[in-house]
């Protein structure tokens, strides 16, 4: 029975990170607009899928940030035809972040505080780091090969692509940094995320 009440709240904070993805995406960005009708844009909603995975493991995290920023795409007429694109992106930023967070570094298990903000930023900059090399490649190709786009137009919103996701990775980085350490205590303490044993 607590094993699946456990479910049902990762279940609700994975759909309350998707919204945090979803809106910080469809509200807080500001749209770059690229030849051909297409766009690039700089936000914050990389910043949540990391978070999601801190606080909820890869697999989780990876689907609240993989769904709310693909309902992002989907409700928007410039983004709708990468919605596939961004749903394995978004997901695999997840996994990496999870893998390293809480497969590696374990910081569930640490009450150390410079121990799980280090190995929560290096965590973070994994993920994001992944997302900045696979994002404008993963689009070029997507763009040529999926949508028929010309390899010249292609080439030019990779380079766009490249750029503000850098962008957008050291602005998520930092954020997450801040968010994570500040949420992390209290969610320990309402008793949201539980703590097994000391890592130094």
């Amino acid at each position: 029975m607590e094993q699946r009440n456990q479910t049902v709240v990762k279940l609700a904070q994975t759909a309350l990170l998707a919204a945090l993805c979803f809106v910080s995406f469809t509200f807080l960005q500001i749209k770059i607009p690229m030849p051909g009708g297409d766009a690039t844009s700089l936000h914050i909603g990389n910043a949540f899928c990391v978070l999601g995975a801190l606080l909820l493991g890869g697999v989780y995290g990876g689907l609240a940030g993989a769904v709310g920023m693909t309902v992002a795409d989907i409700l928007d007429p410039i983004y709708i035809v990468g919605a596939p694109k961004t749903f394995i992106l978004k997901f695999c930023i997840g996994l990496i972040v999870g893998l390293v967070a809480h497969n590696y570094a374990k910081i569930n298990e640490s009450t150390d505080k410079k121990y799980i903000a280090k190995w929560s930023t290096i965590a973070a900059i994994a993920g994001l780091a992944f997302n900045v090399v696979a994002d404008p490649i993963v689009g070029y190709f997507y763009k040529m090969y999926i949508l028929g786009q010309p390899q010249e137009m292609a080439e030019v919103l990779a380079k766009w692509s490249a750029a503000t996701t850098f962008v957008n990775a050291v602005v998520s980085v930092v954020l997450v940094g801040v968010l994570y350490n500040v949420l992390r205590p209290v969610l320990v303490k309402s008793g949201m995320l539980k703590i097994s044993k000391a890592v130094s």
